[in-house]
């Protein structure tokens, strides 16, 4: 299996560009729009995608984000159908795919049989909220991943010693967590950015994307002169709460993506 994380981010590193990573809640609004507005931010220019499997406990997750999984899990969305979503996706496109997922609905659908078949399925990461490394390598039936890239996630609070431990077992590339508290919106960027992604930089020769709290252009184009790359999240999963009815509500995620990538490409 192709490792579309490291092509992309191969390809970038030559282009002189950052990484635009955008995030949305699998199924939400439902299923086959869920499918739409995952391929409308594949045509504004993510070169990542991130879907959230949808979970009845996001306790990392802020109010928006939370009420996206409600939304899709109210609809009928199980991990299952998000592999079938991605496996749609994958019929029209190479664009790299990550879930964001917590760990109680891999461990409901089978650690192994969970690997096997989102890969199968076309993804090609895994990020595990709450899955601390150290207890993934003590358990044999975690570690066989398949060829999902295992992505770690390295807080403000993170001290040294622990930040090189975690970039040590860390794959695809690391997500750094801008600001402490759970996902959401903000009117200004975190203090000291650019020192913090130095000293995780200083332990690994992975790419570094930043996330949490980047909601317009202006910020993305901050975050990504500083990074290898920028997430938005929260900000298009708000987009996708206001306009779930609307019949062009990919279209319209498409107008408040482009621009936010465009932004984080004018930065190098």
């Amino acid at each position: 299996m192709p490792d579309r994380i490291q092509q992309t981010f191969d390809s970038l590193r030559e282009a002189g560009q950052p990484a635009f990573v955008a995030y949305v809640c699998a199924g939400d609004p439902d299923m086959p729009r869920s499918l739409e507005v995952t391929r409308a931010l594949d045509r504004a220019g993510a070169d990542i995608i991130e879907l959230g499997v949808p979970f009845s406990d996001p306790l990392a997750d802020g109010v928006v984000n939370q009420m996206a999984a409600d939304r899709a899990l109210r609809a009928g969305a199980d991990l299952g159908k998000v592999l079938d979503l991605i496996r749609e996706f994958r019929s029209g496109s190479a664009t790299p795919i990550v879930l964001f997922t917590y760990l109680n609905p891999i461990y409901t659908y089978g650690f192994e049989r969970f690997h096997a078949d989102a890969a199968a399925a076309g993804a090609d990461g895994v990020l595990v909220l709450d899955l601390p490394p150290h207890e993934e390598a003590a358990n044999a039936e975690l570690c066989d991943a398949h060829d999902l890239r295992h992505i770690r996630l390295i807080a403000p609070t993170t001290p040294g010693p622990r930040i090189a431990e975690i970039a040590a077992t860390g794959e695809g590339f690391l997500y750094y967590v801008s600001r402490e508290g759970v996902t959401g919106q903000r009117s200004e960027l975190a203090d000291g950015i650019a020192e913090q992604i130095a000293k995780v930089k200083a332990t690994t020769d992975l790419p570094v994307v930043v996330g949490f709290g980047i909601s317009t252009p202006e910020q993305s184009r901050a975050v990504a002169a500083m990074a290898d790359g920028v997430v938005v999240g929260s900000a298009i999963v708000d987009v996708v709460a206001k306009n779930g009815a609307a019949p062009d509500l990919a279209e319209r995620v498409f107008a408040f993506v482009k621009p936010l990538v465009e932004a984080a490409k004018s930065a190098k």
